[in-house]
């Protein structure tokens, strides 16, 4: 999959694509049907969204609330055959009119054929444009329009219902409004290292801006995304703050079973399987570990249960 963080420059070779427009965190299963509206034989398949959410912009003091990061929605983009993400940056998009969103966006800059929307997508500045306004401008300006139901309504699915499975420590519910693992992805950060003097090294990575699961130890799917370790392995996943150690601050910490190697800077993948238990403080390090050797005991059992991919 190409990915365009800009609307200018288009090469030839990436225009006249049939686009879907959105945000699509999390890429649902409403999302998906919204993406094989947008498949036209003989057209690339786009998708059209914005860099950071614009929700991020309009509510900064909001809590998190993204299902996916940028990554992770491209990554999951390109596993349903989309061949260009146009990711745009909002701060740039947010001041054009309708009309100039319209004319010098979709059909000027991306040179888009076709575009598929939500039934209540708003567009330009003040939120002016409406669907009934794009199909008009589509005619004028040479793109055809086609509207589906509202992203989370096309199936019984919602982001708010996958937030809330989540937070209440159900990925697995989630997991079937989504139609794959919910999944935190992003580069493995240098930590504390305190694993490794306990037999359980650990992949460190953030959890910034993102929704959070309940937090707990969880049995996870574990993708290694680069370098000479590549593939999937399973594990165990702490998700949580350390209260051990007087930590506050969330963030994921990943035991790959079987696993051999450095991963510091790579990029994992790594989805949620079951909740295994709520996040503890123990009394000392011995408890601890005894209650690590537990863990990755039942989630073994239960990955193993899953067929592999």
């Amino acid at each position: 999959m190409r990915i365009f963080r800009d609307h200018h420059d288009i090469p030839p070779d990436a225009r006249g694509a049939s686009a879907a427009v959105g945000n699509f965190d999390g890429v649902h299963l409403g999302h998906r049907a919204v993406l094989d509206l947008a498949r036209r034989e003989g057209m690339p398949l786009a998708v059209v969204t914005f860099e950071p959410h614009p929700r991020e912009v309009f509510a900064p003091d909001a809590p998190p609330f993204r299902l996916m990061s940028a990554e992770a929605r491209a990554n999951r983009l390109a596993k349903l055959g989309v061949d260009i993400l146009f990711e745009l940056p909002f701060a740039k998009i947010a001041p054009l009119t309708a009309e100039a969103f319209m004319a010098d966006v979709l059909a000027g800059g991306l040179g888009l054929n076709h575009v598929v929307t939500g039934a209540d997508f708003r567009f330009g500045k003040g939120r002016a444009g409406d669907v009934d306004v794009l199909i008009e401008g589509g005619a004028r300006l040479g793109f055809d329009v086609s509207t589906a139901d509202l992203l989370g309504d096309i199936t019984p699915v919602s982001s708010t219902a996958i937030r809330i499975a989540l937070a209440e420590g159900r990925p697995r519910e989630a997991a079937k409004m989504l139609g794959h693992w919910h999944r935190i992805e992003g580069p493995v950060l240098h930590g504390e290292k305190r694993g490794r003097t306990l037999g359980y090294p650990t992949a460190n990575m953030s959890v910034q801006g993102l929704h959070l699961p309940r937090l707990g130890v969880y049995a996870v799917l574990v993708d290694v995304l680069e370098g000479p370790q590549a593939g999937q392995y399973h594990g165990v996943a702490s998700l949580g703050v350390r209260p051990m150690f007087g930590e506050n601050t969330p963030n994921i910490e990943t035991f790959l079973f079987d696993f051999e190697g450095d991963l510091y800077g790579k990029h994992l993948s790594v989805a949620l399987v079951d909740l295994l238990r709520p996040e503890m403080k123990f009394d000392d390090l011995e408890a601890l570990v005894t209650q690590m050797n537990d863990d990755s005991m039942r989630a073994r059992a239960i990955l193993a249960e899953l067929p592999r991919g």
